[in-house]
């Protein structure tokens, strides 16, 4: 394996570890379950979670897009290397 091969491999891994992390930060959708379990949310909690939801949701779809990019290129690359 070449220096180029494993830097490649190393960016791939980061770039899946920061779309995980992205993923994970978003809250569910479970409407409603604040008044099973006694919670009320202001209008300020719920427009707050719905702006931070957006926008996680906008770069999950940008760094989804950017993943599938960089590995059809990283095989390409790989494919051609030989």
């Amino acid at each position: 394996m070449s220096g180029l091969e494993i830097a490649l491999g190393a960016l791939l891994i980061v770039f899946a570890i920061i779309m995980i992390i992205v993923i994970i930060l978003q809250e569910g959708n479970q409407q409603g379950i604040g008044v099973v379990t006694g919670g009320a949310d202001s209008f300020f909690s719920k427009n707050k979670a719905r702006s931070i939801d957006a926008f996680l949701s906008r770069w999950t779809k940008i760094i989804a897009i950017g993943f599938v990019v960089f590995v059809v290129a990283l095989n390409i690359f790989m494919f051609f290397a030989k």
